[in-house]
């Protein structure tokens, strides 16, 4: 495959011609394929087990993924008709709700917005793939693994032959499906397991993340699909529950595989309280967030949920190194491009 991306400057821009280019390129036909596959066994699973789809705006005054302490997230602001509005990077917060309305949970499929520049592993605007659950961080984890499996079978019942040819293997989806568990390790484990790499963890001040290298040199020593759980709360949303008495880790997940991250799980706090509490602790005006915590207050409920970055998942199924290629309409923030 040979598409006119520009790389000048250091950057990644498709031709305008691109739209064009791609229609007769098996990889662009595939990638329509596996679209309509996670939408319709996304579909399928959920209804299976009586979470409810809803439909959810793609605007928001509260953002989920805060400039707070440990955020990795910048949000889109856009002026709409004079209110002062974020484009969703999540829509978490809602399928919170959700869960208040459909006591089996919530789910959604849509693009999510991020302000942060494009490169090979993140988009300014990718599709998510979430669901809110009744209960705890760990059903929450088994459900992801049922989820992702799922996922993975569909690949291997319709699309093997089109991925083998493009992928150059189906092997990386077979040893997924072979996997009777996918290991868990905490954050500290996984800390203790990479030494003292100066690459494979980052200090902050007050908390620690795990590099891409780290990453990757996990899935190469202890499995090709792990999950690493209780990162340090300042590393992670306020919006996560606590793990400890003391409040220094959070109830949450990430599910390796791939690229790296391409599942985020976690617990959330139940009650107004431990939710006021948290937002002063990653120092995070309240202000923008009056509404969830006056829900978690009239209406408090034990839920864990989770997002799945759809592309990321792509680059996992297809091998490919770009994430930028796996759009059949690409988007970059500031750029006017076609279609």
């Amino acid at each position: 495959m040979s598409l006119k991306n520009d790389f000048s400057h250091g950057g990644w821009r498709p031709s305008a011609d691109r739209f064009l280019e791609i229609v007769d390129q098996p990889l662009f036909r595939t990638l329509v394929d596996l679209q309509d596959l996670v939408t319709t066994r996304t579909t399928s699973f959920w209804s299976e087990r009586g979470v409810k789809s809803v439909h959810l705006p793609i605007t928001t005054n509260s953002i989920s993924s805060p400039m707070g302490l440990g955020s990795d997230s910048l949000p889109v602001e856009i002026d709409l008709f004079g209110e002062r509005t974020f484009l969703a990077d999540s829509m978490q917060f809602m399928l919170e709700y959700g869960c208040r309305l459909s006591r089996n949970g919530a789910w959604y499929l849509m693009p999510s917005f991020r302000g942060e520049d494009a490169d090979e592993s993140h988009l300014n605007q990718f599709f998510h793939s979430e669901a809110e659950l009744p209960g705890g961080l760990e059903n929450c984890m088994d459900v992801v693994d049922a989820y992702v499996r799922s996922l993975a079978a569909g690949v291997m019942e319709n699309l093997s032959e089109e991925i083998r040819e493009l992928a150059g293997s189906t092997s990386h989806i077979e040893q997924m499906l072979a996997m009777d568990t996918f290991p868990r390790l905490t954050f500290d484990e996984a800390v203790a397991h990479l030494g003292n790499d100066p690459y494979a963890v980052e200090q902050h001040d007050g908390w620690r993340t795990l590099t891409r290298h780290g990453e990757r040199r996990l899935m190469q020593e202890i499995s090709p699909v792990l999950w690493v759980t209780h990162f340090d709360h300042l590393s992670v949303p306020f919006y996560q529950a606590y793990g400890d008495a003391e409040q220094r880790t959070a109830l949450n997940g990430d599910l390796l595989f791939g690229i790296g991250e391409t599942v985020g799980c976690g617990e959330r706090h139940v009650d107004g309280a431990r939710t006021r509490a948290a937002l002063a602790h990653h120092n995070v005006p309240e202000e923008s967030y009056d509404w969830y915590v006056r829900m978690k207050e009239g209406a408090p409920m034990h839920t864990s949920g989770f997002g799945l970055g759809v592309e990321r998942w792509f680059m996992w199924v297809l091998n490919h190194k770009d994430i930028r290629e796996l759009q059949l309409a690409p988007r970059l923030n500031g750029v006017a491009l076609t279609p």
